[in-house]
């Protein structure tokens, strides 16, 4: 992904999206595969991961087990959290 292509999509309020796709593996129906995937999509609807689901449901032997989706704010302010500790350094001593 190209920064310069992918900032106006962030301001217009898209999201990096991962998906991880737990699958049943069709040659082997007792055994889950996973499948991982990633784009910048529109949450909280994510039309682009529905529409990626809407093909792998068409087109895909596999079954779907379960899809678990996590999002990340990629222009965000920054974060600020509060030291836990405080050292005093002091200086050497003259040679």
């Amino acid at each position: 992904m190209h920064a310069n292509r992918d900032l106006p999509r962030q301001l217009e309020g898209y999201r990096l999206a991962t998906a991880e796709i737990l699958y049943y593996m069709p040659d082997h129906p007792g055994v889950l595969q996973t499948f991982v995937w990633q784009h910048y999509d529109l949450a909280p609807s994510y039309p682009r991961l529905n529409r990626f689901l809407d093909y792998w449901r068409r087109e895909i032997d596999a079954v779907l087990n379960s899809v678990t989706v996590g999002r990340r704010q990629i222009i965000a302010a920054p974060s600020v959290s509060a030291a836990q500790s405080l050292f005093a350094l002091k200086g050497l001593p003259d040679s």
